[in-house]
């Protein structure tokens, strides 16, 4: 099969979904579409809805999305150690460790050490960062309530019950999971 130059000059982000899974589909006749669109478009609306909530949300409060993720964390779970801010915001210890310098250097959390292990750091936000991740949030789901504002009420609640199905069903052992 070849692909057509000015079929795909005239695709866009969304549109190339349809385009990926008949071409793929064309030079490898056992791939299931079915499954390539679901992952396709989860992971192209994910993105779409990331990029979204870091332009409106994130970015103006000079945060990334990942250190957004670690101010909500603490913002509902309260002080937690660098190892269950990296479990409870899917990050890495490592990218905590780096985000939380950054967020202690702007002043919205403080590091100290675990009482009960001096190798491990406890993390707290500062009033400041409970504040401002307050105020931030009330902005992020109003974006939030306009991305689900297309679904009616059952739908979403549908959706929601069909990702949570896709979360904890997997019954593949080699699936590979951040939790």
């Amino acid at each position: 099969m070849t692909t057509d130059p000015a079929a795909a000059e005239q695709l866009d982000y969304l549109s190339f979904v349809d385009y990926a899974v008949d071409e793929a589909t064309g030079h490898l006749p056992d791939v299931d579409p079915v499954a390539m669109r679901l992952v396709l478009t989860l992971h192209r609306l994910t993105s779409a809805l990331v990029y979204d909530l870091e332009a409106t949300v994130h970015r103006p409060h000079g945060w990334s999305w990942s250190g957004f993720r670690v101010l909500f964390v603490l913002w509902l779970a309260g002080p937690l150690e660098s190892k269950r801010i990296a479990h409870l915001s899917g990050t890495s210890r490592a990218a905590v460790s780096a985000l939380v310098k950054t967020l202690e250097r702007d002043g919205l959390v403080t590091r100290r050490r675990a009482e009960h292990d001096g190798r491990a750091v406890r993390v707290d936000l500062t009033d400041r960062g409970r504040a401002d991740i307050a105020r931030a949030f009330g902005t992020h789901n109003e974006r939030e309530q306009a991305w689900a504002s297309t679904l009616s009420e059952q739908e979403r609640t549908t959706l929601i019950e069909l990702l949570d199905k896709l979360m904890t069903g997997t019954e593949a052992d080699e699936v590979r999971r951040r939790f």
